[in-house]
């Protein structure tokens, strides 16, 4: 016990000394003339308590020298519900494998000799991570088992050198679908190591001169959105179907591929919706809406753009609402730090949002004339789920749940089929103008 005992407060102490420089940063000269021998120090005493204490049995055997554990000295965990990233520290390069299981799902790193070093709490569950756990399962390996919220798959593994010495693990998670879990779990080889790419290889290949749209139905699973005045529809269902309207007309157009950020009644955060965007590299990302207003007498279409102020009330408390649905289905805000200043990142953002306004002026254009609209149709305001700085991105309100006729519209299948035409055309067109000029 008093071994533990020592062990623990060891591994504090190298894990205070080593948050005090900042991991995630590159060490400086002086801060390794200042700590590095602490550092050290403290890595081989941890080291030292550490083997002795979980090695008295294989000493007394004769097989602990054959196999030396090595030491994970620190760990930490970050992320949210659409990507999380785990970064352990050894004293050396560790040798590991990947595997997925389901029921639950979940994701197995299996290492050679291990000493775990430091803290339960730096690993403690967060982000795509209900459970986290680690120990040894033979003298000559030990096993950590990540279990997920939902099907996962690493889009990053590799050992990376620190700067100061050692190595650490790197992995990167994010959301798949069922669908592709499942087929991993098929086709992994327990013989060797799941595929995951390298950092430069990260992301989908995407087909060259493919144009891809992100079709978004808002809302789904636990959070149903608005519902019907009359027929008590949920907007959930209402977006869902018709999403799947809109991507069957959309990938009718040569050169186009759409794709659904969800398929069926599932919840995804907002930002699992811009994540799922980003890793299919999409050209555009289009979020449906039919929500509810106290004024019932107010109908049509709107097209909604970014914008850290609101072209009006209305929008803003929109925004707000919609803002909320990750809260509203049991999931923590976070806000975030705040942003560092960065011109090429504020240029993105610039450009992006000009194109965002042209898909827009697109969108309304198609409608006039054809499809019902509410005054000044294009408006602004702050919707989380169009903040992806490199994705031109809209939110369609295709209209009002709270308007009786709206609501009749939303659910006829002729009606549909003209809006979703309506806004293919705006998209095909909006896609030819950027090949045009280059884009």
């Amino acid at each position: 016990m008093q071994a533990l005992r020592a062990s623990d407060w060891l591994g504090a102490k190298v894990q205070e000394a080593e948050y005090g420089l900042k991991l995630d940063r590159v060490l400086t000269i002086g801060d390794a003339v200042g700590v590095a021998e602490t550092v050290r120090f403290f890595r081989i005493a941890c080291r030292i308590i550490l083997l002795a204490t979980i090695g008295m049995g294989a000493v007394a055997s004769g097989s602990y020298a054959s196999q030396q554990p090595m030491l994970a000295f620190s760990a930490r965990v970050a992320g949210d519900a659409a990507r999380t990233r785990v970064v352990i520290d050894f004293e050396g390069k560790p040798e590991f494998s990947i595997h997925y299981v389901g029921g639950p799902e979940r994701i197995i790193v299996d290492l050679s000799a291990t000493a775990f070093g430091f803290p339960a709490a730096d690993l403690a569950p967060r982000g795509l991570f209900k459970d986290i756990r680690y120990g040894t399962m033979e003298a000559d390996s030990a096993r950590m088992v990540f279990t997920t919220e939902r099907p996962v798959k690493l889009v990053l593994a590799e050992v990376q050198e620190n700067e100061n010495g050692g190595h650490r693990l790197v992995l990167d998670a994010e959301i798949t679908t069922k669908d592709k879990f499942a087929e991993m779990l098929k086709t992994q080889d327990w013989n060797a190591s799941a595929a995951v790419p390298s950092a430069d290889e990260v992301g989908p290949v995407v087909e060259d001169g493919v144009f891809t749209v992100a079709v978004d139905a808002g809302h789904g699973g636990i959070d149903a959105g608005a519902t019907g005045a009359a027929t008590k529809t949920s907007e959930k269902t209402v977006t869902l179907d018709f999403a799947r309207l809109l991507s069957e007309r959309l990938n009718k157009i040569e050169g186009v591929k759409a794709f659904l950020t969800r398929e069926d009644d599932t919840f995804l955060s907002l930002s699992e919706r811009v994540v799922l965007a980003r890793q299919r590299h999409a050209d555009l990302f289009i979020s449906l809406h039919a929500d509810t207003l106290s004024q019932k007498d107010i109908r049509g279409a709107t097209v909604y753009t970014l914008s850290d102020r609101a072209s009006d009330r209305m929008a803003e408390n929109l925004a707000a609402r919609e803002n909320l649905s990750d809260q509203l289905a049991g999931f923590s805000i976070d806000h975030g730090r705040p942003e560092v200043a960065d011109i090429l990142l504020d240029l993105t953002r610039r450009e992006t949002q000009a194109f965002s306004v042209s898909l827009a002026e697109n969108v309304v254009k198609s409608f006039e004339g054809q499809v019902g609209l509410i005054n000044n149709p294009h408006r602004q305001a702050n919707f989380q789920v169009l903040r992806a700085p490199d994705i031109p991105s809209v939110l369609l309100e295709l209209g009002f749940l709270s308007n009786a006729e709206d609501e009749k519209l939303l659910l006829d299948e002729t009606w549909r089929t003209k809006v979703a035409t309506r806004i293919s055309e705006a998209v095909d067109r909006y896609r030819r103008r950027s090949l045009a000029n280059g884009g």
